[in-house]
């Protein structure tokens, strides 16, 4: 009877760490969103994506470099642009900006 009781414990155990790992798994962050253009991105985000630590819009123009307020809706989200990164012409952490 001991013995009987004790493999129950055991197999009780094993199945429960199972449970464990594949519900570990299944708890995985579904990957950021990759947008098709500029005008599919401010349909969600009117102001772009960002990098977290990106405050301001900088714009150069005429070989003067200045910085502005961002506009509109802005999500910073550093994963989300990296899946966009294409669409920062300028290079200054904003995707699809508007200056």
């Amino acid at each position: 009877m001991h013995t009987t009781r004790t493999l129950s414990i055991t197999a009780a155990t094993l199945v429960l760490a199972a449970s464990v790992v594949v519900g570990g798994a299944s708890t995985a962050q579904a990957a950021p969103t990759v947008y098709k253009n500029c005008d599919a991105v401010h349909k969600v985000y009117s102001g772009g994506i960002a990098k977290k630590a990106v405050t301001k819009n900088k714009v150069t123009s005429g070989g003067k470099t200045t910085y502005r307020a961002l506009k509109g809706t802005v999500k910073k989200d550093d994963a989300l642009y990296n899946a966009n990164k294409k669409m920062d012409a300028d290079a200054d952490g904003i995707a699809c900006e508007k200056s």
